[in-house]
């Protein structure tokens, strides 16, 4: 049977790859100033650049998961096309969204088609690279039951690394004590983080300034990318596409064949809690 692959907007993918691959894309929100956007991929209620300067600006970005009516409509939406739903979630880590896919389909277990959930344990265009995957498996004629074999398999094995320019996001995440953020600050230091096996926010390395933290993006790949599995490689910027730029030209450098083949705003959802100037890189790994 024909299915549809459901995934969040916060892939961080273009709206141009959510169309070529037929993804239905459940959004989720963002408020600023009492205000609340839809976090769509194309930024249709706010610019991305202007997201970011505000958050430069100071003004305080929160999020919201999605939930379980928007969960239930979404799958209806395909039942009713006879189609059956691979849901593909933001990690249950990080946002409460994976749960409320998983009353959703509770709640239409009488349904006679068939829902496929999986938490990807992945954020940003880590979790953009593991559905960008699946969907390419999908294209290929794969079946549901074994795209979702295919995407359980591949979870362990997607690498997200990234480094913050700005620590008082860390702070306010919980990430980093005030102290340590003013600290950090003064001595410019830049913390390398990553998202572990169970899709948890992980500080890993310490880089002094800029330019280090970038380069140690790059020698992690370097280190432990396994391209067997993959030669796709995706950057994600939080308005900082000149160093998204570098670290392309420095894995490019590398001369290993890697196709840096995506680089894309972090979106509103995940920038709001790592702020302006992040750079992550996303990749398949021998482990995580």
């Amino acid at each position: 049977m024909a299915y549809t692959i459901i995934c969040n907007s916060s892939t961080d993918l273009t709206q141009e790859m959510a169309t070529i691959y037929s993804l239905k894309v459940v959004p989720l929100k963002y408020n600023i100033k009492d205000e609340t956007f839809v976090n769509n991929l194309d930024h249709r209620e706010m610019s991305i650049q202007n997201f970011y300067q505000k958050l430069r600006e100071g003004t305080v970005a929160t999020t919201s998961q999605i939930n379980v009516a928007e969960y239930e409509k979404a799958i209806l939406e395909e039942f009713d096309k006879g189609k059956d739903v691979l849901i593909l979630s933001f990690s249950s880590a990080l946002s409460g969204s994976y749960n409320a896919a998983r009353i959703a389909i509770e709640n239409l277990k009488e349904n006679k088609n068939k829902v496929y959930l999986v938490d990807t344990k992945s954020a940003s265009l880590g979790e953009g690279l593991l559905v960008y995957l699946a969907a390419a498996q999908k294209q290929k004629g794969k079946s549901i039951e074994e795209v979702y074999e295919y995407v359980n398999n591949l979870i362990p094995h997607l690498a997200h690394w990234f480094t913050v320019d700005d620590l008082m996001f860390l702070r306010r995440g919980g990430r980093l004590s005030g102290a340590g953020a003013i600290l950090g600050t003064v001595l410019s230091i830049k913390p390398i983080l990553h998202i572990d096996n169970e899709g948890r926010l992980i500080p890993r390395y310490k880089a002094i300034g800029r330019k280090r933290s970038l380069h140690r993006l790059v020698s992690i790949l370097d280190e432990t990318i396994d391209p067997s599995i993959s030669k796709s490689v995706f950057i994600s910027h939080g308005d900082d596409h000149h160093s998204a730029l570098l670290v392309k030209e420095k894995i490019e450098a590398l001369n290993r064949g890697l196709n840096v083949e995506l680089i894309n705003f972090i979106g509103p959802v995940i920038g709001a809690h790592s702020g302006p100037g992040t750079v992550a890189v996303f990749f398949t790994a021998k482990q995580r």
